[in-house]
C-alpha cells in the first residue's frame, strides 16, 4: 500500500509515512538536528556502504595475493578500502566454490557488517528471513530467484554480535581481462549475503 507524498507527488510506502512522521517529531521536538539525519544518509550512501564489499571482491577476483590476504583476514584486507582505515568488527569471509554455496544470517537479531555492507536490507532482518534461511535455506534462495543445481552444497553462517560474515562469490564466467572497477560493478550487496551471485550480463 502507497500514500501520496504531498511533497512532489510521488508515492510513498506505509514503512516510509513512518519514517518521516518519527523524524518530524523528532525534529520537532529538538532531540535530532535535520543536518545530522542527512549526514549519516550521506554516510550510508557514499563513505560506507556495499561499494566497499564489492572493491574488495573485485580484488580478490583479480589478484591471488589479495584473494589468500582477504581469506586469512578479513579485516586487514579490507581495511584499505574504507575510510577509516580499518573495519569494526571480526569479519570473516567465506568463498563460494562449484561445490558450495555460502549465505548468511543472524538468527538472534540482525547483525550484520554495516562498514562493508552499508545499511541491512529490511528482508534480512525479518523474522521469516531469520527462521526460514537456517531450516530451508534452498527454498529461501529459490524465491530470491536463485536456484542451485543439486549437487552445490548450501551453507549457512549464523552471525552474531561478535562476529559477522561476507560472501566472496564466484567469478562469473566472461570477465578475463575485465579492470577490478568493472568487475566491482558486478558485485551487489545481496551476492555478498548470498542470496544472489554476480552475473556478467
Amino acid at each position: 500500500m502507497r500514500k501520496a507524498d504531498h511533497d512532489g507527488g510521488s508515492t510513498l510506502s506505509d514503512i516510509e509515512v513512518r519514517v518521516r512522521a518519527l523524524e518530524s517529531a523528532l525534529v520537532a521536538g529538538g532531540l535530532v538536528e535535520v543536518a545530522a539525519l542527512d549526514r549519516i544518509v550521506e554516510v550510508h550512501e557514499t563513505v560506507i556502504g556495499p561499494h566497499i564489499g564489492a572493491r574488495a571482491v573485485a580484488r580478490a577476483w583479480a589478484d591471488p595475493d589479495y584473494h589468500r590476504a582477504l581469506l586469512d583476514d578479513a579485516a586487514a584486507a579490507i581495511a584499505p578500502f574504507t575510510h577509516t582505515g580499518r573495519v569494526g568488527d571480526q569479519l570473516v569471509v567465506v568463498e563460494n566454490t562449484p561445490t558450495m554455496h555460502n549465505v548468511v544470517v543472524c538468527t538472534l537479531c540482525s547483525c550484520y557488517p554495516w562498514d562493508v555492507l552499508g545499511l541491512p536490507p529490511v528482508w534480512y532482518k525479518s523474522p521469516a528471513y531469520r527462521s526460514r534461511t537456517v531450516k530451508e535455506p534452498r527454498a529461501v534462495l529459490a524465491e530470491f530467484g536463485l536456484t542451485l543445481p543439486v549437487e552445490t552444497t548450501v551453507r549457512v553462517w549464523d552471525s552474531t554480535a561478535e562476529l559477522r560474515y561476507l560472501v566472496l562469490p564466484m567469478r562469473p564466467a566472461g570477465t578475463d581481462g575485465w579492470s577490478e572497477e568493472r568487475l566491482a560493478e558486478l558485485v551487489g550487496r545481496d551476492c555478498m549475503i548470498g542470496t544472489a551471485v554476480p552475473k556478467a550480463g
